[in-house]
């Protein structure tokens, strides 16, 4: 991307700047940022805003953009910038399958969408997928605004592909709950294969349970046999982890690997999933 032009600049400011990185998660619940030294291999700032309550796109769009300039992260300069989209417009194509020109059919009966809705999509290249969704279109006008060109993906995409290629499980099927307030994406991997995918909004914690159980019993899954692995916002001993215990034999709380070695003092990889393994 351009640099800013100041006339006071070091060298040695230029390099270190052309190796930040930056990737910004944004749902209707609230939004998350992350910045990368990719040479030091160090995250240097990341922070999670979360919304009051639920937004529209404009408001989301709103309070986007009053964060990341109250952030301080326009004073940046970024070598790349990815924005990641949290929602439930999307549905999963096998790749033999895929026309691009189809994209409409393959969310009407997954999505409510309008005909001047963007349509987009991402290739999940190693395991033959393609993700069709809803990208936030006014929010990516925002980015692009503020940044200038960037990548955007949907944030089914990311965790398709970290969870996939860091499954080694064999024939076990394994169910992987990412929780945050509000929302759960349910990815369950067997054999090293998806075998489903699924975002779902919940407001109590029988709610989530109910996606949770619902979920595994429709894939005819024994809910004695599968294993269950939560990250994200629990931790033991929470009410909806005390909840799931009640019901899964096999339920352990999942904690991410750090790509790349990344130093991360401070942080938690699995609350801020998406934004770290966005890159």
């Amino acid at each position: 991307m351009t640099k800013k032009e100041t006339n006071n600049e070091s060298v040695n400011d230029i390099i270190l700047e052309d190796y930040y990185k930056l990737s910004i998660q944004v749902s209707l619940n609230g939004l998350s940022f992350c910045i990368l030294d990719s040479i030091g291999k160090k995250i240097i700032r990341s922070e999670t805003y979360r919304f009051r309550y639920k937004l529209n796109p404009f408001e989301a769009q709103k309070e986007l953009t009053a964060f990341i300039k109250s952030q301080g992260i326009t004073e940046y300069s970024f070598s790349e910038v990815v924005a990641v989209h949290r929602n439930d417009l999307f549905s999963l194509v096998p790749k033999v399958l895929f026309n691009p020109k189809e994209l409409p059919n393959y969310l009407k009966y997954n999505a409510k969408i309008l005909a001047n809705d963007l349509l987009e999509y991402d290739e999940i290249t190693s395991f033959d997928l393609v993700n069709v969704y809803v990208p936030f279109a006014n929010i990516n006008n925002d980015i692009y605004d503020l940044f200038g060109d960037f990548e955007f993906k949907h944030h089914g995409t990311v965790l398709i592909e970290t969870l996939l290629a860091g499954n080694n499980t064999g024939n076990d099927p394994i169910c992987y709950a990412y929780i945050t307030p509000e929302e759960l994406d349910l990815i369950i991997i067997q054999n090293k294969k998806l075998i489903f995918f699924n975002n779902f909004s919940y407001n109590t914690p029988e709610d989530f349970l109910y996606y949770l159980m619902f979920s595994i019993e429709q894939l005819q899954f024994d809910i004695n046999d599968i294993k269950l692995r939560v990250f994200g916002s629990i931790e033991e001993g929470d009410a909806l982890y005390e909840l799931c215990q009640e019901y899964i034999q096999h339920l352990s709380i999942y904690i991410p690997d750090i790509p790349d070695g990344l130093s991360h003092e401070g942080l938690k990889p699995a609350d801020n999933y998406l934004v770290i393994n966005a890159f």
